[in-house]
């Protein structure tokens, strides 16, 4: 069994007598020193799994100690103990790379937690676990993809509220995940949560949770996503869209690491790190008065820039092979590559809709070539035709029997709508056909390919 060994940094002894006796009955052995000096010698020496250091010590203070670290043991976790209530020093310790901090009068379950967390860092993270089985951000070999896989191994360690910045559909999301998976909470749960989904009136419900019988329709006692994701991450996608009232409560969440349930009168603690992002200009917002001040700089500790697609064209290709290759998988076909032409127009297109947008129209291609290789005309970007899900209007095989077909009156699912008429056209069709796949694409102006990708994703198989 290994031995962890942790250093505690203070200069008052009754502190370094309560941090010891509380490492000690954890199974840690402690290493303790009164100031800066002392302290360094020993991290030289011993190289300690944790480091704990007060604020305020007799020769500087304890942020000097996390930049000292930060350049010679870096791959020690050091926490900083502050004084109560103050924040603007916890935050700069953070943003000087401490993993985090506790604040005095020491709570023994928080520093306890802090503790293990910190221990986990110094454990291989699981094969398994290097990084998500799906296509996005981080797969890449250009200097901005590389420089960003390190900001992240980097940020993983840490427990500082990160935010994360970029366009739509570049990527953001996956670049929260890899945070969670590479660091010390990545055996707790991920919890995404997309704030301009949720309606106003159910937001205070969903984040904190609520009491059986508090309002009409709370019918059972509800967690809410902050205590879902107890021990692990909580990511706010478009935070920006949060309403101002909610804001407020947020914050509070934030800082007393606590929620109280819609209906209780009691207070229950959280142990979340808080993972936010939006597409949208923060810094202007809260200028123009939109988004509050107090939470911005809570939650954007350290804002890390995610790259748009157009600005890493020498990634597109690894992207690409990756993408078709799950398509295929997902959807049990034959793999289909790009031709050279077409992966030079997809390096020369903008890609306003970024990653996202580049399986949109990897997938829509997939469905459309005719034989294993997507050319440029498959890709149908800038002047090229528009596709047409199924066979043009005028084909015979749709003429006849949906010439009548028109749109229903008042509001319409317009998805849903397409998608009942793309499934009766190819129930139709396959009827005709005695259910005969192949001749059924014929019939509709399709491939094979494009077929077997529909039934999969219609579930009609």
């Amino acid at each position: 069994m290994t031995t962890h060994t942790a250093l505690i940094v203070d200069d008052e002894p009754d502190i370094r007598d309560l941090l010891e006796i509380t490492l000690s009955r954890m199974g840690i052995t402690t290493l303790t020193a009164p100031d800066i000096t002392c302290a360094k010698k020993l991290l030289g020496e011993h190289k300690p799994q944790l480091c704990l250091t007060d604020m305020n010590l007799p020769d500087g203070n304890g942020i000097e100690l996390v930049q000292w670290i930060q350049q010679n043991t870096p791959s020690t976790p050091v926490a900083v103990i502050t004084a109560y209530g103050n924040m603007d020093t916890a935050i700069e310790s953070l943003k000087a790379g401490a993993f985090d901090f506790v604040s005095k009068p020491v709570e023994l379950p928080r520093l306890r937690e802090l503790v293990n967390s910190a221990l986990k860092l110094s454990e291989p993270a699981p094969e398994s676990e290097s990084g998500p089985d799906e296509p996005g951000l981080l797969l890449g070999q250009s200097s901005e993809i590389k420089r960003l896989r390190n900001q992240v191994r980097k940020l993983a360690r840490s427990q500082a509220p990160v935010f994360i910045s970029g366009e739509s559909g570049s990527g953001k999301e996956l670049v929260a995940r890899m945070i969670h998976i590479q660091g010390p909470r990545r055996d707790k749960p991920f919890i995404a949560v997309n704030c301009g989904a949720i309606p106003s009136e159910l937001m205070e419900s969903e984040f904190f949770g609520h009491k059986k019988g508090s309002f009409t329709g709370a019918v059972d006692n509800k967690d809410g996503l902050f205590r879902s994701a107890d021990g692990g991450t909580l990511f706010l996608d478009e935070v920006a869209d949060l309403p101002l009232a909610m804001q407020v409560k947020l914050l509070r969440a934030i800082q007393e690491k606590a929620v109280r349930p819609v209906g209780d009168t009691k207070e229950v603690p959280v142990d979340i790190r808080v993972l936010s992002a939006t597409h949208k200009d923060l810094p202007n917002l809260v200028q123009e008065g939109e988004f509050r001040q107090d939470l911005f700089y809570r939650i954007n500790v350290i804002e890390l820039a995610v790259p748009a697609l157009r600005d890493r064209p020498d990634d597109i290709n690894l992207l690409s092979g990756h993408i078709l290759e799950r398509i295929a998988r997902e959807y049990e076909c034959e793999p289909a590559s790009l031709t050279r032409e077409a992966i030079e127009r997809l390096k020369g297109y903008e890609f306003p809709g970024n990653v996202r947008e580049l399986e949109n129209i990897l997938e829509r291609a997939f469905t459309l070539c005719d034989a294993d290789l997507i050319g440029p005309e498959d890709l149908h970007l800038g002047n090229c035709p528009a596709p047409s899900g199924l066979a043009p209007a005028g084909s015979t095989a749709f003429s006849a029997e949906h010439e009548a077909l028109a749109a229903p009156e008042g509001e319409i699912d317009l998805e849903n709508y397409l998608e009942t008429i793309e499934r009766q056209a190819i129930e139709k069709a396959l009827e005709a056909t005695r259910w005969n796949k192949t001749a059924a694409a014929k019939r509709l102006g399709i491939s094979f390919r494009a077929l077997r990708y529909r039934l999969k994703k219609l579930g009609m198989e």
